[in-house]
């Protein structure tokens, strides 16, 4: 009689408890949780290849900021090398012998060009050379020497061009500014010629500034897509930026924990294993949640009508990997980073950890068929 007294006094005490200690939400709590702005989503061979398809069209893309414009103009503070040869020797020239006086050239000291794009010539005064390439310049240089030197011929250099320049900033090994080449120079020789990033191609984004807008984009999708590979502009400013891409564990697996996505893509099975798999004493292999904000886009794809947030599109993914075919979506099914991965507990299981505490405090043996009618998921 004391035993059914311990048991029936053991229900009630249930019965007024919404949940039993858990490490987690059971899968009903999990469904329940679309009432309160989540939406459940039960996976699928076709949803995944869906939702694959989506997720890859929503990376940034940096396609918008290929620059097609010339890299060989003459900007403000360029430095320029200018060299006049006059034939008539009126300037420069030197007496012979016979007393002929002979053509000579000079090249002149160098010349920064100013903040109005000018620099400044000796007997000719101020020359506009901005916006214009070493040819254009120097015919500029020529037409201004006009009318004082007899036929000038000109040429002009630029040896230093700091107006086509772009800045590189972030995890690359050597940042600073680095010149661009009338080859056209795309971001990936950019980076390369500031050292490379030592980080995971997949945990670095690429961030594009130009006159007030943003272009980024992984540099994973950079090094994989030629349309991605942008020529870049004079002023650019990269940037790569470090983002580790982690997720989390959590309920009946081998470890709870948080762990780097690391190098490739990872999916679901791959998660699981890192985290040392289900524990197959407890794991409610019928309900692995998967909670992620997803993308718009992605959520569109989906059909689904939850309202978005600022983080994105709440939603709980649930996999049945009781089934067999479940491993197969498993491994399909890639983790985004941020996402918690969660296996509930079995009910049964739920109570048996209730009833193992009670028995090790009160020495009395819990009758198995309580634990049965608490096992509804």
């Amino acid at each position: 009689m004391m035993r059914n007294a311990l048991v029936l006094t053991l229900l009630a005490g249930l019965g007024a408890c919404s949940t039993l200690p858990s490490d987690g939400p059971t899968a009903r709590a999990a469904a329940d949780s679309m009432a309160a702005g989540y939406q459940m989503v039960v996976l699928d061979a076709a949803l995944v290849e869906r939702l694959n398809a989506a997720e890859a069209a929503s990376v940034g893309s940096l396609a918008a900021a290929d620059h097609a414009g010339p890299l060989d103009l003459i900007g403000v503070g360029d430095t320029l090398s200018v060299s006049i040869y006059e034939p008539s020797g009126a300037l420069f020239g030197s007496r012979s012998d016979g007393g002929r006086v002979q053509g000579a050239g000079q090249t002149l000291a160098p010349s920064v060009v100013d903040r109005d794009g000018v620099i400044s010539i000796p007997f000719a005064g101020p020359v506009r050379v901005g916006g214009l390439t070493a040819p254009q310049a120097a015919d500029a240089v020529r037409r201004a020497l006009t009318g004082r030197v007899g036929n000038p011929q000109v040429t002009v250099s630029v040896s230093a061009n700091p107006s086509n320049s772009v800045t590189v900033l972030g995890e690359v090994r050597n940042p600073g500014r680095t010149a661009l080449t009338v080859n056209g120079d795309r971001i990936l020789d950019v980076i390369a010629a500031a050292g490379g990033s030592a980080r995971p191609v997949e945990d670095v984004e690429v961030a594009i500034r130009r006159e007030g807008l943003s272009f980024t984009a992984p540099l994973s999708a950079v090094t994989t897509r030629f349309g991605e590979n942008v020529r870049l502009a004079p002023g650019d400013q990269v940037n790569l930026v470090y983002r580790p891409r982690r997720y989390s564990t959590f309920g009946a697996v081998g470890a709870a924990a948080q762990t780097d996505m690391g190098a490739g893509p990872l999916n679901l099975a791959g998660a699981l294993a890192r985290a040392g798999g289900l524990d197959d004493q407890s794991a409610n292999a019928r309900s692995v949640l998967v909670f992620r904000f997803e993308t718009p886009a992605a959520a569109q794809a989906l059909g689904l009508t939850q309202a978005a947030t600022v983080r994105g599109v709440p939603v709980i993914y649930r996999l049945d990997l009781a089934d067999p075919a479940g491993f197969f979506i498993a491994g399909r099914f890639r983790i985004q980073p941020d996402d918690v991965i969660h296996v509930p507990r079995a009910g049964s299981a739920e109570a048996r950890k209730f009833f193992e505490f009670i028995q090790s405090i009160t020495r009395v043996v819990y009758d198995v068929s309580v634990t049965s009618t608490l096992s509804g998921d």
